[in-house]
């Protein structure tokens, strides 16, 4: 995929991949989490065109996006909705977890198992080579203080080999991302984070300073955090705004290295989430969403 010209409302990728900061999330598209009763694929693909028509350029995915029974997955929804791709969508994937036999997910840190995981996206993709894959190391949590180096260094062959163009971090702490930038760059940085969720602040921060985008998932509350909608109403209530909407638009104006991957398996929810983007937090705003 070639860049395009990037626009204000841009952030390169890698230094040479512009997207759009307000993204679409993947994850609900099959079922209602990671995983959960099946959802309608159809809905799901007409979700998917309609985000790229509304200016979605980066979306994220991942193999293990599926519905409990295994019968909707989000990568097999990406493809027959959107191939062949717009040049300028960038898909981005993460590898680390995996199925096992009773439907459920586990984490592995065996460095062997990830090229079979690259290829397996690969595939069902239908490209030849990935605009950015993740090295999810913690499920929901960074496991901290245990090595990263092997399974990124097999990830940064795979780099080198011309089937991913950038490698990204999920669920990491500071200390595995200075192990990882030791080994090759690190594009991205994905961890759980949003208005009622910053203690990933410092990490933030280094992102910031190195110009890698930080990604959060569950932008809009989620797994055992939800937003405390008190403060973000205030706001909301000033725009004219939903409260999801103030979230997406606070986090965009936390850092500029910030983008926004608001997931849903509803086109009302999608419009709503790409609306935030056109919203100006003001320094009032900002004060009272400290």
């Amino acid at each position: 995929m070639s860049p395009a010209s990037p626009t204000s409302q841009d952030f390169l990728l890698g230094g040479d991949l512009p997207i759009n900061r307000v993204g679409f999330g993947a994850m609900r598209l099959s079922a209602n989490g990671f995983t959960g009763p099946a959802r309608d694929p159809e809905t799901g693909r007409a979700v998917l065109r309609h985000a790229v028509e509304l200016g979605v350029n980066h979306i994220d995915t991942a193999s293990f996006y599926r519905s409990d029974d295994g019968t909707v997955r989000a990568n097999t929804l990406i493809r027959e909705a959107l191939y062949p791709y717009p040049t300028d969508l960038v898909l981005a994937t993460k590898v680390g977890p995996r199925d096992t036999p009773d439907g459920g997910l586990q984490m592995t840190t065996d460095p062997a198992a990830l090229r079979p995981m690259v290829e397996a996206n690969l595939e069902v993709l239908g490209v030849e080579r990935l605009d950015l894959v993740y090295l999810r190391v913690g499920l929901m949590e960074p496991p901290h203080g245990e090595s990263i180096a092997e399974r990124f260094e097999t990830l940064a062959a795979m780099r080198e080999e011309g089937l991913i163009r950038h490698l990204g971090l999920s669920n990491v702490d500071t200390g595995h991302l200075t192990e990882a930038r030791a080994i090759a760059p690190v594009a991205a940085v994905q961890n759980h984070f949003h208005a009622g969720k910053r203690d990933d602040a410092e990490l933030l921060a280094a992102c910031e300073e190195a110009g890698i985008a930080f990604v959060p998932f569950f932008p809009l509350g989620g797994g055992t955090n939800d937003l405390s909608a008190d403060r973000l109403a205030k706001v909301a209530e000033r725009h004219g705004a939903t409260v999801p909407q103030i979230a997406l638009a606070w986090l965009l104006a936390s850092s500029p290295v910030t983008l926004a991957i608001a997931g849903t398996g509803s086109l009302d929810h999608l419009a709503e989430n790409m609306a935030a983007g056109s919203i100006t937090l003001t320094p009032e705003d900002l004060s009272d969403l400290a």
